[in-house]
């Protein structure tokens, strides 16, 4: 396990820090509680931190197990938050999962597969003080927040990445390889879907209902992270709308460039059948055929040919079809 930071604040001020398994008494106000970070725990080491601040059993093997969609659980007069983290990585959206205990004088995250740690959050935090005297449930709509805004850089990569396509698109045909792109980042998009909506449905849930550890002035704040989860989901679901329009388009053009070499292969197909079928006629093995004894009747013949070739060659670039 990393314990990434353990302290007890006061008053919007960090007094010192803490061991995890270390009981640590606080006064009955908002303003002074234990705030412990840590990332992928061990049973016997979550095991320790269950003994000293009271944290239920299923709370603690769903954070030990690190399988769970985001939910929110109460458990006495403590809370249990699941969020899940998301980050681009290559061709696919890699997720974690972070774990928040809540109690009156407590706040417990425990992190699974994120790389985004939570130390620059407590710094900006601990330079407002006025904030942090809040207590834990700012401080759990702070950590929410965090993740939350965590989602945007993911969007705003595939945004780019598909405004290329839809670019390439417009400017030559997609390959199979692109088209297979395509349908990467609209099923990471989807997956996508599945940890915005019972994400927001957490948010909600805080913004709403009257639950333990959350006094209804700081429903406010879970409103914003309500919003932001929002204005994700509608940025994912433009991308979906744009990658299927690239599709579409892909695909009108590609109909189109068949129709077109369709029809310049009729073409030319027509015109080329008027010498073979009058070249067949006269190749046919007969001596009683007219004109076979005339002069000039292989000039008259060839220029027939000719002639005819050329008004269908002007009539079919009049129409657009060579």
């Amino acid at each position: 396990m990393a314990v990434v930071a353990a302290y007890l604040y006061r008053d919007g001020h960090r007094v010192r820090s803490i061991k995890i398994d270390e009981p640590v008494s606080c006064r009955e106000v908002k303003s002074e509680f234990v705030w412990i970070g840590i990332a992928d725990p061990t049973q016997d080491e979550m095991r320790s931190l269950a003994n000293c601040y009271d944290l239920h059993p299923l709370a603690v093997e769903d954070a030990i197990k690190a399988d769970q969609l985001p939910k929110i659980d109460v458990y006495g007069d403590q809370l249990f938050v699941v969020a899940r983290t998301a980050r681009l990585e290559g061709d696919h959206i890699d997720y974690g999962e972070t774990a928040i205990f809540v109690g009156h004088s407590h706040i417990i995250s425990v992190r699974h597969g994120s790389t985004r740690a939570h130390t620059a959050l407590r710094e900006q935090l601990e330079k407002a003080p006025r904030l942090l005297m809040h207590g834990v449930d700012y401080l759990l709509h702070a950590i929410l927040d965090y993740i939350v805004d965590g989602y945007l850089p993911l969007i705003e990569d595939l945004e780019e990445e598909v405004l290329e396509m839809e670019t390439k698109a417009i400017d030559s045909f997609l390959g199979r390889d692109e088209v297979s792109r395509i349908f990467t980042v609209r099923r990471e998009l989807i997956r996508f879907q599945r940890i915005l909506g019972p994400m927001g449905e957490v948010a909600s849930k805080l913004a709403r209902q009257e639950l333990p550890c959350v006094d209804p002035e700081a429903r406010i704040y879970f409103r914003d992270v309500s919003d932001h989860i929002r204005r994700v989901q509608a940025r994912v679901d433009g991308l979906r709308d744009v990658l299927a329009g690239v599709f579409e388009f892909s695909s009108l053009l590609e109909q189109q460039r068949q129709g077109t070499i369709t029809r310049q292969l009729a073409a030319w197909a027509a015109i080329l059948a008027v010498p073979t079928a009058i070249a067949g006629i006269y190749g046919m093995n007969f001596h009683n055929m007219p004109e076979l004894s005339t002069q000039y009747g292989y000039y008259v013949v060839v220029g027939v040919i000719v002639m005819i070739c050329l008004l269908l060659y002007a009539r079919f670039r009049r129409t657009g079809w060579l």
